[in-house]
């Protein structure tokens, strides 16, 4: 190598340039992020005043944050102390916020170094004057770059609304923004162990994300302010600094020290491995595999069976949580509004867990979306090429990939409301939860069934597009879990596809909205095989 090769710019050469060169490519994507997570809070900083036009209306739902279950999504309870739009919103809504900003920071990280290196892009690249730190040090600059403008953005909005203090509005912003730091280290990690992008996606969004909010919400179910084992979440710290009520700047700390050390450890755990290959090698299989392996439908379960697992496993750990505080879920009085959306006073229990099995269809739905962008990896990545080479049609490898992506959504929401109902039958005393509950979960198989269909569509006639299924799944949470407070019109409701099962076991089975939502997803997805037929192999 030359004197003006990596030797001479350090492990760091070249970072600028790929950079720039990342967010050329992200000029689409990284911009709709950004905008409809902005776009996102605004609406409910505005949402807010006409759902609880009054302080007593305010004051109605002290109970319901108050209890276990209300700080299992708020946090601690601070609060509560001044109940007020300004110290309300943040501590009702914020969490949902950093959520998504999360979720944006850990697929930003996995797109451009697993699946660049998944691609052999990274390969190419590498063999230019690029240091070896370089691509891990362009992704984390450009995930520092995109929570900085997200938190920029919400932070001009709060202050510029006169309902929110300057300084609560930055320390708000700037827990968004070190919440986002924190797992873009921590998925800067996970890229280094496993040798796919599906793989590390799952780890990062079901493992690292789910294992963190469920620590969060059990510490916090223990203490009105959290107990300590609430701070060994990231999730934690951005609400333990209690904007607007003590805004304390320090619990960020914690988070920017979390983002250093985990950066430092994927840069150590980098220099440890090759290009391509993750530090968990793939272990030697059989001299002979088994028959189902040279299947479509064999190959495609095994590529996404370790998902599968991750998945259930996260969301039934959060489903017993859940489910064991049915009984005081929402307890006192509460405005109408809120009422609506746990299905009435009559049973406010069988509300709570009715409204569980939708909020869990949307949450599987992200696994749904994910299993066909995994498809679009596959394809772009090359390894889809040599699988059509032989015998399998596209017809055979997209539908088994469908297929398979349909069995694991509902092994998923199975075992996500059976874990409710035996959380909900141990605070109840009822054990007939537990089939009820899982039945429930069930029925809302169909509308995520349907979202894996319209990613299906896309993949099949617009392959660049198949993120914009996304799209689908932040609709039907937003109406799902806001709508009524939002007193959308009846439209908005009928154009999610998780409104129309009926929400048991507060309501009876219906077998109607069940098959039309599965016919839906049929011709979704046959209109993206045949799309997927007619169209070239697009690698780039």
């Amino acid at each position: 190598m030359t004197a003006t090769g990596p030797a001479r710019g350090g492990t760091l050469a070249g970072t600028g340039s790929l950079v720039r060169f990342m967010l050329r490519r992200d000029r689409v994507k990284l911009p709709s992020w950004i905008l409809g997570i902005s776009a996102f809070w605004l609406y409910y900083t505005r949402l807010v005043p006409q759902a609880y036009p009054t302080q007593s209306d305010l004051d109605a739902i002290v109970s319901m944050m108050g209890g276990p279950a209300g700080r299992m999504w708020t946090g601690p309870t601070y609060f509560l102390d001044n109940m007020t739009y300004e110290t309300f919103i943040p501590a009702a809504y914020g969490g949902y916020l950093i959520l998504v900003i999360v979720l944006m920071s850990i697929l930003v990280m996995v797109r451009h170094t697993r699946v660049e290196e998944q691609t052999g892009r990274a390969e190419l690249v590498r063999a230019s004057v690029v240091g070896r730190h370089a691509p891990l040090t362009a992704a984390l600059v450009v995930a520092l770059i995109a929570n900085g403008v997200v938190a920029a953005l919400v932070a001009l909005m709060m202050i510029a609304d006169p309902i929110f203090a300057t300084a609560g509005s930055l320390l708000f912003a700037a827990g968004c923004f070190t919440t986002g730091l924190a797992f873009a280290g921590l998925t800067a990690v996970i890229v280094q162990v496993t040798e796919y992008s599906r793989t590390a996606t799952s780890l990062a969004a079901g493992a690292g994300l789910g294992l963190a909010f469920l620590i969060k919400g059990l510490g916090d179910m223990g203490h009105e302010h959290g107990t300590l084992l609430s701070w060994f979440s990231p999730m934690a710290w951005p609400q333990q600094t209690a904007p607007f009520v003590l805004d304390r700047w320090w619990p960020l700390a914690l988070s920017l020290a979390f983002a250093v050390v985990t950066a430092a450890l994927g840069y150590a755990l980098s220099a440890r491995r090759d290009v391509g290959a993750g530090l968990v090698a793939p272990r030697a299989g059989k001299a002979r595999g088994a028959w189902w392996l040279g299947t479509p439908i064999g190959l495609a379960w095994r590529l996404e069976r370790r998902a599968i697992m991750w998945w259930a496993l996260g969301l039934g750990l959060l489903g017993m949580a859940m489910g064991a505080f049915a009984e005081r879920a929402v307890p006192g009085e509460m405005p109408e509004a809120l009422l609506q959306v746990l299905g009435g006073a009559e049973d406010i229990a069988a509300g709570y867990l009715a409204y569980m099995g939708i909020f869990m269809a949307t949450i599987v739905a992200i696994y749904a979306v994910l299993a066909m962008q995994g498809m679009r990896a596959e394809e772009t990545g090359g390894r889809g090429e040599p699988v059509l080479s032989t015998a399998v049609s596209r017809w055979s490898w997209l539908g088994a990939n469908v297929l398979v992506g349909a069995i694991g959504v509902v092994i998923i929401m199975a075992v996500a409301g059976a874990a409710t109902g035996l959380g909900a039958a141990s605070a109840l005393g009822d054990n007939a939860l537990i089939w009820d509950v899982t039945a429930a979960h069930l029925n809302h198989v169909p509308p995520v069934l349907v979202v894996l269909g319209a990613a299906a569509l896309l993949f099949g006639l617009l392959p660049r597009a198949t993120g914009a299924a996304w799209a689908v799944v932040a609709y039907g949470f937003i109406v799902g879990t806001f709508g009524a407070l939002m007193d959308l019109p009846e439209v908005a409701f009928d154009l999610s596809p998780f409104e129309h099962a009926a929400r048991m076991p507060l309501e009876e089975f219906e077998l109607a909205p069940v098959v039309g939502l599965l016919a839906v997803a049929a011709a979704l997805t046959v209109a993206g095989l045949v799309g997927f037929r007619r169209r070239d192999l697009d690698v780039t």
